[in-house]
């Protein structure tokens, strides 16, 4: 008697355990922690961690369903990514995935297609934003469940080219000023390729022939040979931050004089550290609205998740780590609009989520994540560029990182806003 009423209440505690287990939301988040673009995929993955963690913590997840987060850490590797992809569609049934690199958001772009799966990437490659496939561009496919937070790389590039024009000109400068497009032979650094060199010649630059070096970090002595005999004045640095230090090392030595404009992911305050006054001056693009610290009414929440993984509050989170937070709660409130109202919260109610607002940011994290605006047919969530300055004017190899933006030895400083025309022939281009 006994033991049947031990199995009947072992049975009874599992039924009641089945529904809470069915109503937990399945997400995926791809992230590259051991892999070449790892020194800024870490702080931006765990920044959308921390996110989606908090809005369990605190929010009860969605609308009361918890988020179950399964991570995945591909290594940069596009193959491993499609592997996992099919794993998360297949046993888990996600309906939303936080993804990362350019080659593997391209390579699964059919898949999400196909499955219908909202796809919020770190990649900001441009060929992502032709969401109706109507650019008309060779080799850019439709893209209507890929969506990301910030400028594409193509956009951010043409900010920072118009930023140029306009320096060169404030300069005094005469001639024709000479651009250059540095980075590996790889779909991330090649996205905005054209598009940046396109522009440069109708701004009235000199495009000097591409010149490449690894993802990885190494001697790039000769490719800053190569840029100080072209006579360089303007670069764009298509890598990661890892690899770009070792050039901005390596031409700092070389006596290269040249205005060096960094990708997104090109430079931060971490980089700053590790290159030193190597780094000083480089331009690049931020996403949000403020970095770490700033006195902005959304700081408050970015601290709240910031200790999800550091319970002591001390910890200095660079640019992207503030992204990944944006990236993240662009997901979450996109499935709380569909869950509205007793509604499902299923992958196209998710997508058509991106669509409720205008000018979106999140709640809570005003002043920090800029306004997006996506639409059925145009996935540019914005055409605002804020460009920011490295300043590093001391030895930066005493100290962390957060020591030393105290000192005021590091600094992100803003330089101008760039608001870009949404011009249809830019589309997925």
């Amino acid at each position: 008697m006994k033991v049947k009423h031990l199995l009947m209440g072992a049975m009874a505690a599992m039924a009641a355990a089945l529904p809470a287990a069915a109503q937990r939301i399945p997400v995926g988040h791809l992230m590259d922690n051991s892999g070449a673009t790892s020194d800024v995929g870490v702080p931006y993955g765990q920044g959308v961690a921390d996110a989606l963690q908090w809005v369990n913590r605190t929010r009860n997840g969605i609308n009361g369903r918890q988020l179950d987060v399964s991570g995945f850490d591909y290594g940069y590797a596009a193959p491993r990514a499609v592997s996992q992809y099919q794993a998360w569609t297949g046993r888990q049934r996600v309906v939303a995935i936080q993804g990362w690199g350019t080659a593997d958001t391209e390579a699964l772009v059919r898949f999400v297609t196909r499955d219908r799966i909202p796809y919020i990437s770190g990649s900001y490659a441009a060929t992502l934003t032709d969401a109706a496939g109507r650019s008309g561009r060779q080799g850019v496919e439709a893209a209507p469940f890929n969506f990301f937070y910030g400028p594409s790389y193509s956009d951010a590039l043409r900010a920072m080219l118009q930023w140029a024009a306009q320096d060169w000109r404030a300069r005094g400068q005469q001639g024709r000023p000479k651009y250059v497009h540095m980075g590996a032979n790889h779909p991330y650094p090649n996205s905005p390729k054209e598009a940046g060199e396109t522009l440069a010649r109708e701004l009235g630059f000199d495009v000097l022939p591409a010149i490449q070096f690894a993802l990885t970090p190494g001697d790039y002595t000769a490719q800053c040979l190569t840029l100080r005999n072209g006579g360089a004045n303007y670069a764009y640095l298509g890598n990661t931050a890892g690899s770009n230090i070792s050039v901005l090392r390596a031409c700092q030595t070389a006596g290269v004089n040249v205005q060096f404009m960094g990708n997104v992911w090109g430079m931060d305050e971490n980089a700053m550290k590790a290159a030193g006054t190597a780094a000083n001056g480089v331009i690049f693009p931020v996403r949000t609205g403020a970095v770490w610290g700033q006195d902005v009414p959304g700081m408050r929440a970015v601290r709240e998740i910031s200790r999800i993984s550091d319970a002591a509050g001390t910890a200095y989170r660079p640019v992207h780590y503030l992204a990944g937070i944006c990236s993240a709660m662009l997901m979450v409130e996109a499935m709380e609009t569909a869950g509205a109202n007793g509604g499902q919260v299923a992958a196209e109610r998710i997508r058509e989520g991106f669509y409720a607002r205008q000018n979106w940011v999140p709640r809570g994290f005003e002043g920090v994540c800029n306004p997006s605006s996506f639409a059925p047919d145009d996935h540019r969530g914005t055409l605002r560029v804020g460009i920011y300055r490295a300043v590093v004017n001391g030895n930066t190899s005493a100290g962390s990182v957060a020591e030393l933006v105290q000192a005021g030895t590091i600094k992100v400083e803003p330089v101008t806003v760039v608001e870009l025309e949404r011009r249809r022939d830019w589309l997925g281009w």
